[in-house]
This record gives C-alpha cells, sequence and structure tokens, in this order.
C-alpha cells in the first residue's frame, strides 16, 4: 500500500466537509483514511503502475505511474469540493490544447488520470513579466464556449455583493465601494460568457515532457464561464517576492496586468477592474481569519494600486 505523503495529509486533516460538492462531500480525515485504498483501485483500474515519488498541492495528489505500454503518466486524487467538480469537463473540451491532456477519468472519485509534465518546470522559473506573456498567449489558446456545468461568474459576483456590502473595520470603504459600484458595470456590459480557467497563474502551468507539446501547459482548472479578463487577477497577486523588489510596487503590478491584457487581446479597463473586485473580495475574505492577517494586508494593498484611476 502506497504511503500518503505527511505534508500533504497535514494540509487535508481536518477540514470539514465541503457541501458544495454534492452528494460526495467527505471531511478531510474521513477521505484520508480512504486515500490509499482509492490509489489502489485506480491503480488496478486503469492498468498502472507506481513510478516514483509523489508530489500535492492545497486539494490533490499527484503520483507518477507507468500505464500498461510503459507510457509515463500522472495520477491526481482530488479532495473533494466545489471547485474541483468541473475539472474533468474542462480539460476534455480542451483536449490537451494549451493544457495537460487527460487520459481517462473518474469523476465520482475525483480520481485523473493525465499525460505526465515536468514539475520542476513551472512558470516561476521565468521572469515575472515573462511568465505574463505566457498566460495571455494561454489565454487565446483556451478559449471555448461556456459549458452548462459550469458555475457562472454573474452566481458568484451575487454572493460578492453582499460580502462586500458587509462592513469589515480593516478594509478601506472606499476599496469596497469602488469594487461594488464597478461590479455592477461589468456584469451590465459582459460579453458573452467563455469556458475561463479562473486560477490559471505562473504555478499552475507546467513545461511539457514531449517537446512537440509546446513550451508550457495550463493545470489545475477551476472552470467558469465568464469573460477572460477575470481571470487575470491571480497572475497579478502571485510572486509576492517579485512585487516587493520592484522599484514601484504599483506600476508593477499594474504592468502585470497590461502584459497579460496585451497578449490576450483584452480590454484593459475591464482587466483592471475585475482584477480590482477580486482583490477586494479576497482582502474582505481573509479579514475573518488573525491567521491569514499577512494575505490580508497583502490584498488591501494591491487592491489600492487598481483603484486609482480605473478608466471607467
Amino acid at each position: 500500500m502506497m504511503r500518503i505523503p505527511e505534508g500533504f495529509s497535514t494540509r487535508i486533516a481536518r477540514r470539514p466537509a465541503d457541501d458544495r460538492s454534492g452528494s460526495d462531500g467527505v471531511d478531510g480525515d474521513t477521505w484520508l483514511a480512504h486515500l490509499p485504498a482509492l490509489v489502489d483501485r485506480c491503480l488496478d483500474s486503469w492498468d498502472l503502475r507506481l513510478d516514483g515519488d509523489s508530489w500535492y498541492g492545497e486539494n490533490a495528489l499527484v503520483i507518477p505511474v507507468r500505464r500498461h505500454d510503459d507510457e509515463r503518466a500522472a495520477l491526481k486524487l482530488t479532495w473533494p469540493h466545489r471547485e474541483a467538480t468541473t475539472e474533468h469537463l474542462a480539460l476534455r473540451a480542451w483536449a490537451g490544447r494549451g493544457a495537460v491532456r487527460m487520459l481517462a477519468a473518474s469523476p465520482a472519485d475525483r480520481a485523473l488520470l493525465l499525460e505526465r509534465l515536468d514539475g520542476d518546470r513551472d512558470l516561476t522559473t521565468v521572469p515575472i513579466l515573462e511568465a505574463c506573456e505566457e498566460i495571455g498567449r494561454l489565454f487565446r489558446v483556451l478559449g471555448h464556449p461556456a459549458l452548462p456545468q459550469l458555475d457562472t461568474v454573474a452566481a458568484k459576483a451575487e454572493q460578492w455583493r453582499g460580502e462586500l456590502a458587509q462592513a469589515r473595520p480593516t478594509v478601506p470603504r472606499r476599496l469596497t465601494e469602488q469594487a461594488l459600484s464597478v461590479l455592477d458595470d461589468l456584469l451590465v456590459d459582459a460579453p458573452q460568457a467563455r469556458m475561463v480557467h479562473e486560477d490559471l497563474h505562473d504555478m499552475n502551468v507546467l513545461a511539457p515532457l514531449d517537446p512537440q507539446r509546446g513550451d508550457w501547459l495550463a493545470i489545475d482548472p477551476k472552470p467558469v464561464a465568464g469573460e477572460w479578463a477575470y481571470a487575470v487577477a491571480p497572475i497579478v497577486w502571485n510572486r509576492e517576492d517579485a512585487a516587493e523588489r520592484a522599484h514601484s510596487f504599483r506600476t508593477h503590478v499594474r504592468l502585470r496586468a497590461e502584459v497579460v491584457a496585451d497578449e490576450a487581446g483584452l480590454d484593459l479597463d475591464r482587466v483592471q477592474a475585475w482584477t480590482l473586485v477580486r482583490l477586494t473580495v479576497n482582502a474582505v475574505w481573509a479579514a475573518q481569519f488573525p491567521a491569514a492577517a499577512h494575505f490580508h494586508g497583502r490584498m488591501i494593498a494591491l487592491a489600492k494600486a487598481f483603484s486609482e484611476p480605473l478608466g471607467w
């Protein structure tokens, strides 16, 4: 039986079940207890054998495997949560175009068999503005009509209205008021919804092992129905070290958004506005948790950088 990495177990343990994930919602401890058996079941059903040390993120364990024909692959097992419910649908729709190729899936188990990529080479290994250019290119390559099963950005916005309207003493009122104002404008003038990876940042882009697959491929899709301008924010709030080293913090982080917008052919005003909204929503969320104080302060600093002027 495979040993589950201690670091991954620590991340998942004691999590309450995500009731938004459907009937398969399960708490972290229960899921971890059944994980070794799930690994064995997937290895047997897909005729796989282990092929090296596993790695993991916040919610998923990725296990290097070999298929019956000796092809290298990766078995991904994800703790059931809402954002992962439609991952397999996005990967099937993209069919390996700009994203990791899905070889097989067991949606009920949150289990995916994927082509193996280079886990040691993500976009954090290149300069930040080069990474932004690649993110913008992937926006174009991943263009696809929205699927009916996806959560919509419009539905998320309804929830955000209530959160932004709730006073948080550690979040400047001018930020929440401006975010609410531009949110209404964004929804009124929204273009036709597309399938958007809402968490596409430099750590979610890996190099392929096969050079014929191109230079970089997106992983870990969090698909929603919306516009790509909404999806720029994660590349802005990641790579904190690069922002801290910049001569002008405001200029640096806004330039990230501008580079993505230019490469992807997006309306810069909408990119800036959506980025302000998502940063402010993050700040409001983090204000509830003392342990998230650093993240909270960073989100406020980033939101201020995008608050004036927006060109609306």
